[in-house]
């Protein structure tokens, strides 16, 4: 629940609009047009795999881990103050990116971009929703919101490639920087300060063992490091003991008594990873096995993408319609199936099968991201569902973390068993979270949660 904050006329309603879409299109659009970045970031630093795994792992595991903290820090200090210093933090880590000389430099960078990406997305929603007060026009808002993901996803890889083709790979890092400029200059003019009435506590030790639990993971995966993953297990362990504890814990373990909850969780896990491994290993495949240019590279992702594009507002209104089964199930399916189509990938494979299969690829993606919303806040009290989100949110990074993760663990035809794998776990999970019993265990959730409200919420 946010503070009154001043009506905007409609003009600044939507300069605001503007100025929070444009800090989503620019966190968005980065995984794409790094992973279309990578072999020449490779050729030229002459950087390794797992470096390269690192370049994109390390943004997306910095997302993961501070995603809920950023929210939680700007309704207690300002969501206004807080997106400008996501602007600006971004903005930095873009320049650094573009000017490091050594690779280890540039993962550092990325971890400063991703630091400041970490107050962009979850803040920039809660100021819409703040400033969208009237019901039609806040759903126009986030469907304006939800448009933009789309359109990044799209002209990410093209938007790439035309720009490494031209300008070389530090160019995918000098394109935030006007888009930054414009934004916090729209922020400082027409964006109110808000804050939450009852802002959430934050748990510090809950949020560095979760930091550990996604980072030692991680590393154990890339690094071949079996240590790191019994670190991870244990911390885990500690970190599940500590949150049943804790009177405002980072993460309500509650909310995983909610079977579709609990499956919209492993679903935006699964289909992530699947869609992080895809990008990652289909980036180096078309530019070092096909000797495909930058530019050519983003017209092979352009099928997949566009179909992303399409499918995701169908499959938002057949789960409006339906409920999230049909999309679940066709994402799965779709996904399973190209998957096993890329085990007979090599290097004559005909670009145009190879377009068929990104094309599916991307319908079955385009699916999955409406119902993993629905089903993360199904069910649960109104202000709880930030929260809810929220977890789904981090899920969908970590995801990405892992599937990238698991591209230098199993190589070839195995890599895309285990994505084909990760693909039938969504079509179970939607056979699970769907049934009599998911939805008993939905129907309990919210008296459940608003019986024993933690300590921030009373």
């Amino acid at each position: 629940m946010a503070t009154p904050v001043p009506s905007p006329g409609p003009r600044h309603r939507g300069l605001v609009l503007v100025a929070c879409s444009l800090s989503l299109l620019i966190s968005s659009m980065d995984v794409t047009i790094v992973n279309v970045a990578l072999p020449a970031i490779g050729r030229q630093m002459q950087a390794s795999v797992t470096h390269l795994q690192w370049v994109v792992d390390v943004y997306t595991l910095t997302l993961a881990s501070l995603l809920v903290l950023s929210g939680a820090t700007a309704d207690r200090l300002g969501r206004r103050r807080v997106f400008r210093i996501g602007l600006t933090v971004f903005a930095a880590g873009s320049l650094l990116c573009s000017i490091a000389p050594t690779i280890d430099v540039l993962i550092g960078a990325r971890a400063i971009q991703a630091l400041g990406g970490s107050m962009l997305t979850p803040v920039a929603l809660s100021i819409v929703t703040a400033v969208f007060t009237e019901p039609s026009e806040r759903a126009r808002a986030i469907g304006v919101w939800g448009a933009v993901v789309g359109v990044s996803t799209a002209i990410g890889p093209l938007v790439g490639g035309l720009l490494i083709d031209a300008l070389g790979w530090r160019s995918v890092f000098w394109v935030n920087l006007p888009v930054c400029a414009v934004a916090l200059a729209l922020t400082y003019a027409v964006v109110p300060e808000s804050k939450a009435s009852r802002p959430r506590s934050i748990d510090p030790l809950g949020q560095v063992l979760a930091i550990a639990v996604m980072f030692t993971a991680v590393f154990g995966l890339i690094e071949r490091a079996p240590l790191m993953l019994l670190l991870s297990a244990a911390t885990l362990v500690a970190f599940l003991a500590h949150e049943r504890r804790h009177p405002s814990p980072f993460i309500d373990l509650r909310f995983f008594r909610s079977i579709p909850f609990s499956a919209a969780t492993l679903t935006a896990v699964c289909a992530f990873a699947g869609f992080g491994a895809f990008l990652f290993t289909m980036s180096l495949y078309l530019q070092t096995v096909r000797h495909f240019t930058a530019v050519q590279t983003g017209l092979m992702f352009l099928p997949m993408a566009v179909c992303v594009l399409l499918a995701s507002p169908v499959s938002g209104r057949w789960v409006a319609r339906f409920g999230p089964r049909p999309s679940l199930l066709g994402a799965g399916a779709l996904m399973t199936a190209a998957a096993t189509a890329l085990t007979t990938v090599d290097a004559h494979t005909p670009v145009p099968e190879l377009g068929v299969v990104f094309a599916a690829f991307g319908i079955g993606f385009g699916l999955v991201n409406a119902p993993i919303t629905n089903s993360a806040v199904s069910g649960m009290p109104l202000d709880r569902t930030g929260a809810a989100a929220a977890v789904a949110s981090t899920s969908r990074q970590l995801g990405i973390s892992l599937g990238v993760a698991l591209c230098g663990l199993v190589a070839g035809d195995a890599l895309w068993w285990a994505v084909a794998a990760f693909a039938a776990v969504v079509i179970a999970l939607a056979l699970v979270s769907t049934g009599a019993r998911a939805e008993r265990s939905r129907a309990r959730i919210a008296p459940l949660l608003e019986a024993q409200e933690p300590a921030d919420a009373r």
